[in-house]
């Protein structure tokens, strides 16, 4: 077996490989959608190396070469749209059609001309350069700066160069007489070489891709409150936590809103768990609307919410708290699920110095209940007794 049969027995061995892989990433993970059409392509990546090993056997090399150009091009066209729908956005398929039937059209014209010709040879591997042109501008459309999908942008970048630089290697160094004898040419051996490391490398990177974004959903499936559509407590306390060591480090301040829904009880006592859900999907809602965007909002349990405002002071939280207050009692029959008013109560706490997240809570879940004990619908300050932060005491309050 010649140098170049090794190598392509290697990349046979390898698109195996990878298309198990992302076989196995579609299987266990319904939302990799991208997964399924990269195992395609991958898939048909085993076919492409088998066609390469059959055709010195060939007395008519035409059929072969043709079959060998048109699934590479498919391998290639079904990694782009795997890219396409993993990323979220829509393939292209005007332009990955276009070019591949354009592409195909073309390498039928040339099947006959002399293999040494410079024309030829840009002409049979332009489509491979611009299908990775196509992925990089699916790439570019998700306008992610992120470490590994600048460097598959990269990658892809430099796939089409390999393949623009081909044709002129190709005429150095020769090709073989015929087709049947490419495999044993240097040229060849350079060529599978080259393919490898490519294919390995993209390869590795989708895959890598694929693995981080899908533990993040999960991460993020694991965290979220399906019915508010907010963190749950764990995912709260998780990235509250994080949100108050950085104000801490950065020496800013941070305050805790505790809020809950007014008669929670009476609600599903009289008209059924359904609207009391309704009733806690339609606070999320008025929650997510009120506070900033760098707020840390989660739903506790129950009928009770939290917030922490990193880098706010009591002013601002104390007037998010009166927004989502009032707008809560505002909102229409038809957006609240039911036909009785809901309102709510908050209870606010301003971080004070060596302040754990559990202590910060607590403050302001006193406040809370100090809230529900004057009347409820209403917000209540938990007193703060750091030096250096402005006082505002529970006798602070709203009520409509």
């Amino acid at each position: 077996m010649s140098a170049a049969g090794f190598v392509l027995a290697i990349n046979l061995f390898i698109a195996g490989l990878f298309a198990t892989a992302f076989g196995i990433v579609a299987a266990y993970y319904r939302g990799a959608i991208g997964a399924r059409w990269l195992a395609l392509g991958y898939g048909l990546g085993i076919a492409n190396g088998a066609l390469e090993f059959i055709l010195p056997y060939q007395t008519d090399a035409r059929p072969v070469s043709f079959a060998i150009f048109a699934v590479f091009l498919s391998a290639l066209t079904l990694c782009n749209i795997g890219i396409a729908r993993h990323y979220g956005v829509r393939p292209p398929w005007l332009v990955l059609g276009g070019l591949y039937v354009g592409a195909l059209v073309v390498n039928l014209l040339i099947l006959d001309m002399p293999r040494d010709s410079l024309l030829r040879g840009m002409l049979y591997q332009a489509p491979y350069a611009l299908m990775h042109l196509v992925g990089i501008k699916i790439i570019l459309s998700r306008q992610s700066n992120r470490a590994l999908d600048m460097a598959l942008l990269a990658l892809f970048g430099l796939s089409a160069a390999n393949f623009v630089t081909k044709p002129f290697l190709a005429v150095m160094l020769g090709s073989g007489g015929s087709p049947q004898g490419y495999l044993g040419s240097s040229y060849a051996a350079i060529s599978q070489s080259t393919g490898a490391v490519l294919l390995i490398s993209n390869g590795l990177l989708m895959l890598l891709i694929i693995v981080r974004d899908m533990i993040a959903d999960m991460t993020a499936r694991s965290e979220t409150d399906p019915l508010s559509g907010l963190l749950n407590r764990r995912g709260f306390e998780d990235q509250a936590d994080r949100a108050r060591l950085l104000a801490v480090r950065a020496g800013a301040p941070a305050v805790m809103v505790v809020a809950d829904l007014d008669h929670f009880k009476r609600i599903n006592d009289s008209y059924g768990h359904a609207a009391g859900d309704q009733a806690i999907a339609a606070f999320g809602r008025v929650l997510k609307e009120s506070f900033d965007f760098r707020a840390v909002i989660g739903r506790l349990g129950g009928e009770e919410f939290a917030v922490l405002l990193p880098g706010a002071d009591l002013g601002v939280a104390r007037g998010a708290a009166e927004t989502a207050r009032r707008l809560l009692r505002e909102l229409s029959s038809q957006e609240r699920g039911l036909e009785q008013q809901i309102t709510s109560s908050f209870g606010i706490a301003a971080m004070e110095p060596g302040e754990s997240l559990a202590d910060l809570l607590r403050r302001a879940d006193t406040a809370l209940y100090e809230a529900k004990s004057r009347g409820r619908d209403r917000v209540c300050v938990a007193p703060v007794t750091a030096v250096g932060i402005s006082r505002d005491g529970p006798e602070q309050q709203a009520r409509a």
